[in-house]
């Protein structure tokens, strides 16, 4: 078991605390981030990254450019290097393939050597669940059992659940996270993200059930489970290739891909929850990933269906279950998959279904075990057919084993003993288990083995002991209220999955490194609270008054070393004071940013406020910049951070202020950009709008101001039209990249002991405007 100062990869996350002078460290989580591909990672392009808890209670080590091997990584990095630790209070760790693809593991305190394998946890998936049912299922229903493929009226439907119910309104449950790429339909994707126009888009959705008086309950996942966690490994790693592939594209072309190269916005289920809560619907973030959730809501509200596309809800016994790919919005027409006549085509009761999900491979009975007994029915079924592919005569086959068999818990054990399980022969038993929902029961089971799904919450230890905290961020976060804080309390671990960040960009580090000082001082509030000069939770959140509005916003700006200009920054509208937060962050923490992308930027935020969804929908570009797709996913995970901070220093803002529809759009943001950078007028920039002028010199004061009591000089840097070419690719050296230098120091001195701030050198005239007179921005 390796301890809490873990052996790290190239791209390791801290999290921030304070440790007293002459004590250990207290006993504190570790946390996983996704990372990358094999070649060149970059932390959030791919696979998971670890982060420690306790790394930022001990001195930071020099912090390494995304990607590149420095001098905290001096062994061989293997991949998947994690921990196993018992569920308690002790320090938890979770590693695997760092951002770009280099195996990561925690810690910013001196190496050790790498350790075995270990279990995960996290919290949100951002690009698709780690898994989808079981394998092939929903294809097999739509090509073999097209009579389970039926097609339904869902105002019918509604209208008959009126007259059955006149009590109860129709309500349809979401298993949002398979619905987000159907829901993204604006024209533009790659650009870093059209939100206005989504927002339109999911209150068109919206609009279109309750038209027809359905209400529409969502779910969001809170959790990748464990057992799920090497899956959803896999899928973060493809994607990362489909990312690289993606810029290599866009450098080519100098344009978008095709929607064959679709990849979703960065974080953008983390703002649909957010987007859906702000037009007034229910949305739930679970405790456990979401399907399991789903599913019991549907039976315990007596729901008119599921709306999602995952074939596991052909295995639950549950509500009917209604195609989110098929559906027809207009006509609110879609497809139900009829467990029914699955059955009736394989020969087998709805009661077998669980054992025909696991016997075929799902997230707990791994497809490997089971290749021997699928060749035995293979060669011994009569339902073997030529003209069907491999996988859909294993389905006929093993339906057909099924059928054979009494229904019985002793049939179960007997198919343990003769299936290579390996040194857990309960697989299959805690495999049936997941299907049962609450209240549910199956022969297969016996009556007194306790639903695993509900026992695995139920022995949840949690971190934070003060029981009124942990249960207002557990409160929270069900209602999707807070980001992360309930993760982070509870198993001090959590996660962040792909984002659109180019491998070969050698110059801006991974956006898992450049937010993690702000990280590291969120995760030294949420678990020092009180200790060592932090802030009380309790006061931050329970107290009012004027003066703990005070202690509040102090607190956020101080998670980014802007405590100093507090006075500036509330007398502006709040989202450009947000903005403005995450903007000087970012020009202190990446060095290579320019006063061309210091304008892009203040030129987004200020035309952005007068432009409608329908406006922003027109705007052509001729070209994109793939630098400047780049920076606009580092933006938007930027705003995920702010949201983190936000949560955890009691909502000192509203979450509505600091969504990126407030204040970002992908099209306007690469315009400016490129405006910028060719050299343009302010005039230009700015779109003639001479209201503007004075706002945009005073808020590049501010952010310049700020950099400079940093050491930090932004310096002019214009691009012209160039764009990569792809050559960094073939001269690209990891060995040869130099640490990602940070200019964040933590106002907590005596918990950063040792961090020493490292300054850039100053090189030719400080581009900054010296004048400090506040103009308040223009009414919107």
């Amino acid at each position: 078991m390796c301890g809490p100062q873990e052996n790290r990869g190239s791209l390791p996350l801290a999290i921030a605390g304070h440790h007293k002078a002459n004590s250990p460290p207290a006993p504190l989580p570790k946390v996983a981030l996704p990372g990358g591909e094999q070649k060149s990672p970059k932390c959030d392009s791919g696979a998971f990254e670890a982060i420690s808890v306790r790394d930022a209670f001990m001195s930071p080590a020099p912090s390494p450019r995304a990607g590149r091997v420095s001098s905290e990584a001096q062994w061989p990095l293997r991949p998947h290097c994690g921990r196993t630790q018992p569920r308690d209070r002790s320090p938890r760790a979770a590693t695997a393939p760092h951002g770009r693809g280099q195996p990561l593991t925690a810690g910013d305190s001196p190496p050790r050597p790498p350790c075995g394998k270990r279990k995960r946890r996290s919290d949100c998936c951002e690009f698709r669940r780690s898994a989808m049912g079981v394998r092939g299922l929903q294809g097999f229903v739509a090509s073999v059992c097209p009579d389970a493929c039926q097609t339904v009226d869902l105002r019918e439907m509604a209208e008959k659940h009126r007259i059955d119910h006149p009590d109860s309104p129709p309500v349809i449950v979401v298993d949002a996270m398979s619905c987000v790429r159907r829901w993204y339909t604006p024209e533009s994707w790659v650009c870093g993200g059209q939100w206005r126009e989504y927002l339109a888009i999911l209150e068109d959705f919206i609009n279109a059930f309750m038209a027809a008086g359905i209400k529409l309950v969502f779910y969001f996942d809170g959790v990748v489970e464990e057992k799920k966690r090497d899956e959803w490994i896999k899928r973060r790693m493809k994607n990362t290739q489909e990312i690289a592939r993606l810029f290599q594209f866009v450098k080519t072309h100098r344009k978008q891909p095709g929607r064959e190269m679709f990849v979703l916005p960065s974080a953008l289920p983390t703002f649909t929850r957010y987007a859906l809560k702000s037009l007034g619907q229910k949305t739930v973030c679970t405790l456990q990933e979401a399907d399991f959730e789903v599913a019991a809501y549907g039976l315990q509200h007596n729901c008119i269906g599921i709306l999602g596309q995952d074939s596991d809800y052909l295995i639950y016994n549950t509500c009917p279950y209604f195609s989110i790919e098929n559906l027809r919005l207009d006509k609110l027409v879609t497809v139900m998959y009829s467990r029914e006549v699955l059955c009736r085509v394989l020969g087998i009761s709805l009661t077998h279904l669980p054992l025909f999900a696991c016997l075929l491979g799902n997230d707990i009975v791994p497809e490997s075990m089971l290749e021997g007994f699928w060749h035995k029915c293979l060669t011994t079924s009569p339902r073997r057919n030529n003209s069907y592919n491999r996988r859909t005569n294993i389905l006929l086959s093993v339906a057909n084993y099924i059928s054979k068999i009494p229904c019985s818990y002793s049939s179960l054990k007997h198919l343990e003993e003769i299936l290579p399980l390996g040194s857990d022969k309960t697989l299959l038993c805690r495999g049936v288990n997941s299907y049962l929902l609450p209240g549910q029961q199956s022969p297969w089971i016996p009556p007194n083995v306790t639903n695993c799904q509900m026992l695995s919450l139920q022995q949840q230890s949690a971190l934070c002991q003060d029981k009124e905290i942990f249960q207002l961020a557990k409160e929270q976060h069900i209602q999707s209220e807070n980001y992360l804080v309930f993760n982070i309390l509870s198993h001090g671990e959590t996660e962040c999955s792909n984002s659109l960040e180019d491998d070969y960009d050698t110059e801006i580090p991974g956006q898992a490194l450049i937010y993690r000082p702000a990280r590291q001082h969120i995760y030294s509030l949420l678990l020092e609270s009180g200790k060592g000069g932090t802030p009380n939770l309790k006061t931050l959140w329970f107290a009012k008054g004027p003066d703990v509005e005070k202690q509040r916003y102090r607190t956020f700006l101080a998670c980014f070393n802007l405590q100093g200009e507090m006075e500036e920054l509330q007398a502006l509208e709040a989202p450009v004071a947000g903005f403005c937060c995450l903007l000087a962050y970012l020009m202190m923490q990446v060095s290579s940013l320019s006063l061309e992308d210091l304008n892009a930027f203040l030129a987004l935020i200020l035309c952005l406020k007068g432009k409608s969804a329908a406006q922003l929908t027109s705007l052509q570009l001729a070209q994109v910049d793939s630098r400047a797709v780049h920076l606009g996913a580092v933006l938007i995970r930027g705003l995920t951070t702010l949201l983190l901070a936000n949560s955890a220093c009691g909502f000192p803002f509203r979450m509505d202020d600091l969504m990126p529809w407030a204040v970002f759009d992908g099209k306007l943001f690469q315009e400016k950009y490129q405006q910028s950078h060719r050299s343009c007028s302010v005039e230009e920039l700015l779109e003639g709008n001479e209201s503007l002028y004075t706002p945009f010199q005073n808020l590049k004061s501010l952010i310049c101001k700020v950099c400079k009591t940093k050491n930090r000089t932004i310096q002019s840097r214009p691009r012209g039209n160039g764009f990569n070419t792809g050559r960094e690719q073939r001269d690209f050296n990891p060995r040869l990249q130099q640490p990602h230098r940070s200019h964040f120091v933590s106002p907590y001195h005596n918990q950063m002991r040792g961090f020493t701030q490292r300054h850039l050198q100053s090189q030719g005239r400080e581009s900054g405007h010296p004048h400090r007179r506040r103009y308040p921005l223009p009414p919107q």
